[in-house]
């Protein structure tokens, strides 16, 4: 999470103040601060109370009317449904480990893509070892690369140059005597 707690007070004309950035906010705003990892909480300017639940559900409300495929319309009806205190907590306890499934998931998939890149490049990695004189290290300069193409590029023209066959010194033509006439 980020450093510290932002506070944000919420006025009854409905208007939000970001007390740490001295500003008027929007809920986009405060979606933008909850994805960038910032620990907040939203509290009533007049009476102190705790709104941070309410304001990020109605974030996500906002969002549904945006996209068509908000959450399903089933579980809207069960969250409803379980009005009593045991059937929203279970509901809650639900939800959370669905998307801390998802999580370890996209965590999974991201690591496992990054293996896969390192591995794609390792070949690579591979060869430079074999050319003499290169850098067994990544190159950290900007030009170093082209440097190293324009290297290998030379040495591919002198191997082909030493592979040709070495031309035939010609012979001087022989003069050819007319006949006198």
């Amino acid at each position: 999470m980020g450093s510290g707690k932002v506070i944000i007070k919420k006025y009854a004309n409905r208007r939000l103040y970001d007390t740490s950035g001295s500003r008027y906010i929007n809920l986009e705003d405060i979606a933008a601060l909850v994805r960038n990892g910032k620990d907040l909480q939203v509290v009533d300017a007049k009476t102190g109370e705790d709104l941070t639940r309410v304001t990020l559900t109605q974030i996500i409300v906002e969002d549904a009317k945006e996209q068509p495929t908000g959450l399903p319309l089933e579980l809207l009806r069960q969250l409803i449904v379980a009005s009593d205190r045991v059937g929203q907590e279970f509901i809650m306890w639900y939800l959370k480990s669905a998307f801390d499934a998802y999580k370890k998931v996209q965590n999974t998939l991201e690591s496992r893509l990054t293996d896969v890149q390192s591995v794609a490049l390792s070949p690579l990695q591979m060869m430079k070892r074999f050319i003499p004189g290169s850098a067994t290290e990544e190159a950290s300069e900007p030009g170093a690369e082209l440097q190293e193409l324009q290297e290998l590029r030379k040495r591919i023209a002198e191997m082909e140059a030493g592979h040709r066959k070495p031309e035939k010194p010609k012979r001087p033509k022989k003069r050819r005597r007319r006949a006198s006439a």
